[in-house]
This record gives C-alpha cells, sequence and structure tokens, in this order.
C-alpha cells in the first residue's frame, strides 16, 4: 500500500524562450508548486499527499502541467489561485475540477 493517498506532479520543465511549444516554468509553474505545497499544509494534508516537481510531461502547450495519481486526472494551463480549488475539490471531495482537465497528451506537444 502506497504511502500518500495522492501524488501530484507539476510540470516545472524549461525550454528556450523562442521554442515554439514554451514550457511550463516559462509560464510560472514554479509558482503552481509553492502554491500546491502551501495549499497542503494549510489543508492538513502534509503526509498524505505529495506535491513533486516533475520535468515535461508532454502538454507543453497547455502548461503549466499537473497531474494526480492514482486518479490519473490531467489538468492544464494551471495558475497559482486554481491550486485552491484543486484541492478542495479534488483532493478533498473527489471531484476533479473539469475547467481545467486536459486529455493526457496533446498533439502539439
Amino acid at each position: 500500500m502506497s504511502r500518500f493517498q495522492h501524488h501530484i506532479f507539476i510540470c516545472t520543465n524549461r525550454r528556450a524562450s523562442d521554442d515554439s511549444r514554451g514550457s511550463c516554468a516559462g509560464r510560472d509553474s514554479e509558482k503552481v508548486l509553492i502554491a500546491f505545497k502551501q495549499g497542503l499544509v494549510k489543508h492538513k494534508l502534509s503526509g498524505k499527499v505529495r506535491s513533486n516537481s516533475s520535468g515535461c510531461l508532454d502538454n507543453c502547450s497547455r502548461g503549466p502541467s499537473v497531474v494526480i495519481y492514482p486518479d490519473g486526472v490531467w489538468y492544464g494551463a494551471v495558475k497559482p489561485e486554481d491550486v485552491e480549488e484543486i484541492i478542495v475539490e479534488h483532493l478533498l471531495n473527489d471531484r476533479p475540477v473539469e475547467r481545467l482537465r486536459i486529455a493526457a497528451f496533446s498533439a502539439q506537444s
């Protein structure tokens, strides 16, 4: 059995500024990562849910990308201000945030 109920992976991959796909780091994914870490503490989920920085998740054009396991739910264009909603709705109430959901892989990556 896993130590954590959920694992959250936040892409913090950085590409050159002239790359047509862009990158999650270029869209403030580090701030999203910090917001998740702070939100998990706020909601007393530390030890139950783990948030990690991730390399490229192959959704560059739709970043910052976030994936939550074991649910396999992918989110795109996540902003720091979206994190509270993801924590409350998805992690605490088991209702993924549909407005941010994306397919696992984009042909545009």
